[in-house]
């Protein structure tokens, strides 16, 4: 079986930052991999930061109708739906290890869906949650 990945929002953003081309290259890069896309996974937390950011974040942001397409589009993943057992998991994860309630999320959301891998650049590189291990798409040699 393969390793199931899940994105966290910076990554998706940066396909939309011309502001920093070689992290929208990398973000492209791991998009349009076939075998990679197939073990992608979302939560429903990141479709909404996505949608926040991209409007409202980049130099640039993205109109409304097409960040609402891009969503979609996104949302054409496996997305795990962040529901009230998910956010309790989450505090407790977040007290425990002395990170943000945000990012305990994305860390709870990950694990509830099996994932292996978290994609992002808000935590630090290789730190393990569990059988979840971080890296950070965007550092040289990954």
């Amino acid at each position: 079986m393969k390793e199931r990945l899940f994105l966290d929002t910076n990554v998706l953003v940066y396909l939309f930052d011309a502001d920093d081309l070689p992290k929208q290259r990398r973000a492209q890069e791991l998009l349009s991999d076939r075998e990679l896309r197939a073990q992608l996974i979302l939560s429903t937390q990141v479709l909404q930061e996505f949608y926040v950011a991209v409007t409202r974040k980049l130099a640039i942001p993205l109109d409304p109708d097409t960040a609402c397409k891009a969503v979609q589009d996104l949302a054409a993943f496996p997305v795990v739906q962040v529901d009230t057992p998910l956010i309790l998991l989450a505090i407790r994860r977040s007290d425990k290890a002395k990170i943000s309630f945000w990012d305990s999320l994305i860390v709870e959301s990950a694990l509830v869906a099996g994932a292996t891998v978290l994609y992002s650049e808000d935590f630090q590189n290789g730190a393990v949650f569990g059988k979840l291990r971080v890296m950070n798409p965007f550092r040289a040699g990954t």
